[in-house]
């Protein structure tokens, strides 16, 4: 579920020690590929209600449905909210930067700014998606505040401890499960499902209302297995930062390239384990195990996307990377809350209501089409304007200034 310069809010530009320096177009590239895989996951949460509850939709069982399903949880669910996280540590530490530079008092102007991060995850979490992760970045971020003297080295030994902990909870509690012979799919579940599709189809009183019914469940997911992942990203996105990794990739290249291998092997091998115990053996022991081997894998797999598009970027064919990526990178922000808005009316009650009639297929055709408008609409929102709309509203909360929006 779900996210920069902070991931999903208004990214500041590269800077140097003495004086502001261009945007990396890389790094712009690098979030807007995030944002494709954040809404890869999100849209089947929107367009199902069985998605997530351990039980297949009966509507679509066919072998291609199968296989939608399959790639989406091996290569997209639980890795992209990773490369979000970590690039709100990143783009922390230049905003800090930039704040020690000019003088300004800048714990205060970072905490408005999760403020204004979390109202609005608020009502996002309310109206459009209960899966939001922007609230949970805005208390994260304050965490990431506390700590922002951590030496480097320091930050990656905490977020090692933080992946290795909760992964070992999952498995300390997978063993349990599996001796007290508990576990398994929840027999109500598909009736949960079509209670909460029908009211999903329902007028805004009863989308909301089915809103609110989910948070409970997904107020767990979120603190018991995204908030310690997400908290880890940040404090090695925070020490890539401290080290301005992404500012000098040629001297990391041999390091870029030792991920993909990592990534493309272990990474990829624990997704198919995580896909096995979701689709195949879903709500016992052995998932939880798998969310355990899911907590170590993920993060290499994720870093081998990473490292992939960021090659791709700085490579042969890196304008046509950049051109396509970059622009809606630099507004995650707005991408992110439109992908969500633009669902909610396609799948809700808001609108046209086809939660739960269209296929995985479908679904994953309406994600492809929805970022590639979203690319061509930011290209052509960043010739005309600064910043996206949002990105402007919460800067202009931030800094309790009115910044100047148009391009001269």
């Amino acid at each position: 579920m779900t996210t920069t310069s902070d991931a999903v809010t208004d990214p500041p530009a590269e800077t140097s020690p003495t004086r502001a320096a261009p945007r990396l177009a890389h790094v712009d590239a690098l979030r807007g590929f995030a944002l494709l895989g954040i809404l890869v996951v999100n849209i089947g949460y929107l367009a199902s209600a069985y998605h997530g509850t351990g039980v297949e939709d009966p509507a679509f069982d066919s072998p291609l449905d199968e296989a939608v399903r399959w790639f989406v949880t091996v290569f997209f669910e639980a890795k992209f909210f990773l490369l979000f996280s970590f690039l709100f540590g990143y783009s922390f530490t230049l905003q800090l930067d930039s704040a020690e530079r000019s003088g300004a008092a800048f714990a205060p102007r970072f905490v408005r700014r999760l403020a204004g991060l979390f109202m609005l995850g608020a009502v996002h979490a309310v109206l459009l998606f209960p899966g939001d992760i922007l609230t949970t970045y805005a208390v994260l971020g304050l965490v990431l505040l506390a700590v922002r003297r951590l030496r480097p080295r320091t930050a990656v030994r905490t977020a090692l401890v933080l992946f290795t902990v909760t992964a070992t909870a999952y498995v300390l509690l997978a063993f349990a499960l599996h001796a007290a012979g508990g576990g398994g799919a929840d027999p109500g579940a598909a009736d949960g499902a079509e209670r909460a599709a029908e009211a999903l189809r329902g007028g805004p009183a009863s989308v909301i209302g089915a809103h609110l019914d989910q948070l409970p469940g997904v107020a767990v997911l979120l603190v018991f297995f995204q908030a310690p992942a997400a908290l880890a990203a940040f404090l090695l996105g925070l020490a890539a930062g401290r080290g301005r990794v992404l500012g000098d990739l040629a001297a990391h290249r041999r390091t870029l390239v030792r991920l993909q291998w990592a990534g493309f092997t272990v990474g990829l091998l624990g997704g198919l384990v995580y896909a096995h115990a979701s689709l195949v053996r879903p709500g016992g022991a052995y998932q939880v195990l798998a969310l355990g081997i899911d907590v170590v894998t993920a993060p290499l797999l994720a870093a081998a996307y990473a490292a992939t598009v960021l090659r791709l970027a700085l490579g042969r064919h890196g304008g046509r990377t950049t051109a396509v990526l970059g622009p809606v990178g630099s507004v995650t922000l707005t991408g992110y809350l439109t992908q969500s808005l633009v669902c909610a009316l396609l799948f809700t009650g808001y609108g046209a209501a086809l939660v739960g009639r269209v296929s995985p297929p479908g679904v994953l055709a309406i994600a492809l089409a929805l970022f590639a408008a979203q690319a061509v609409g930011a290209r052509w929102w960043l010739r005309r304007y600064r910043y996206g709309p949002l990105e402007w509203l919460l800067r202009a909360w931030t800094t309790l200034t009115r910044p100047p929006l148009r391009r001269s």
